[in-house]
């Protein structure tokens, strides 16, 4: 069964410039185009370079922003369920920063069986995403089943 979408947003250039004020803004009106409701956000500026950590807790998931200034780069995540529309969401962020590089991957969230998601491992209790090196991979399958199997 899909439960939601799953947006990740790799932003690289101008987003660099804006603050957690704007950020706030650009990210609360992606959830309202996106039909989804903020029940509480929090933002956090780091000094030095000036990164900036945020979330909007939404009645439907969150959308959150991770910022490097330094090196014009921004992750937004977009995760909606029910009948909110991540896409029209996304749109409003992507738009924001016209010269900027950006991708956009879509994950289907729900049980990976169900939604075609391939699992690196699988155990009863840990199903990690593929984009971890496989030697990593090796090593972390080889601790669970030890701890599996104490």
């Amino acid at each position: 069964m899909i439960m939601g979408q799953h947006l990740l947003i790799e932003c690289r250039g101008q987003h660099a410039m804006l603050g957690s004020d704007d950020l706030k803004a650009l990210m609360t009106r992606a959830a309202a185009a996106g039909g989804a409701t903020v029940l509480v956000h929090h933002f956090h500026e780091f000094g030095g370079h000036g990164g900036i950590t945020g979330v909007l807790v939404l009645a439907e998931s969150h959308i959150t922003v991770h910022t490097w200034p330094e090196v014009q780069y921004a992750a937004f995540d977009i995760f909606m369920c029910g009948d909110a529309q991540p896409m029209k969401a996304a749109r409003i962020i992507v738009d924001q920063f016209p010269d900027a590089e950006v991708c956009i991957k879509v994950v289907a969230r729900g049980y990976p069986s169900e939604t075609g998601t391939n699992c690196t491992i699988s155990t009863p209790n840990v199903t990690p995403i593929p984009a971890v090196a496989s030697k990593q991979m090796d090593a972390l399958s080889d601790a669970l089943r030890t701890s599996t199997n104490n």
